[in-house]
């Protein structure tokens, strides 16, 4: 392995590192909104709910990711209607189908997490806040979600792991993240080995900064809890 290799192209694919950011960051809150209530109605009494995101969970948790970006990127600009529509101002954007692409994945994953961690609650709390005439409203926002947040955090801390390294994906609708500008730089060098191990490491240092970050939330919630 060329080390002066590594160390020549290191900061230009360190400018990758920024849309990379950007669209770990955008994907998690778009599709952590998206997931609450997905996940309510995943849990939902009413089949008119339940069943129709169901359907949608199970479609983008039982189909590759990078199909679904096809799908959004290429698919979508086969029809007159939607090229002739606002969405085309999205749609024919590389860097905005990734997000769409992403942010529907990640909130599917998101949202059965959050319905396991909803199911966890302990029943006798919640009886015990309906016997005292607590709102539906209040007893989600007081008693149910707060703690079912504590249960899903290592979940979705490894949700927001996978897909920052899922954002490798977009170099394939020619989004220059990390990987998009290793390859265009391999296509030129002929030095896959080395551009490729930078890549790799780049997306580790990340790994590693998430995992802490997540940590570090989860032991600061944890104390929270046990004082409560």
């Amino acid at each position: 392995m060329d080390l002066q290799i590594v160390m020549e192209y290191a900061p230009e694919i360190m400018t990758g590192v920024v849309i990379t950011i950007k669209l770990v960051v955008v994907t998690m809150i778009l599709g952590l909104l998206l997931a609450v209530p997905l996940a309510l109605c995943r849990n939902s009494k009413s089949r008119w709910l339940s069943i129709p995101v169901y359907g949608y969970i199970y479609f983008f948790r039982g189909t590759p990711l990078l199909v679904q970006l096809f799908i959004i990127y290429y698919g979508f600009s086969q029809f007159e209607s939607v090229r002739e529509s606002f969405l085309w101002n999205f749609l024919a954007d590389s860097y905005w189908c990734s997000i769409i692409a992403f942010t529907l994945n990640t909130a599917a994953y998101t949202a059965e997490i959050l319905r396991g961690a909803i199911k966890s609650v302990p029943q006798g709390q919640i009886e015990a806040a309906l016997s005292v005439g607590m709102s539906p409203v209040k007893l989600y926002t007081r008693i149910i979600l707060p703690q079912a947040a504590l249960i899903a955090l290592p979940g979705y801390s490894n949700e927001s792991v996978l897909m920052m390294k899922g954002t490798s994906l977009a170099s394939t609708v020619a989004l220059l993240e990390v990987t998009g500008i290793t390859r265009n730089l391999i296509a030129e060098t002929f030095m896959p080995v080395e551009l490729f191990f930078l890549a790799g490491v780049i997306y580790m240092i990340l790994s590693t900064i998430m995992i802490w970050g997540f940590k570090l939330i989860e032991l600061s919630l944890s104390r929270f809890r046990t004082a409560g």
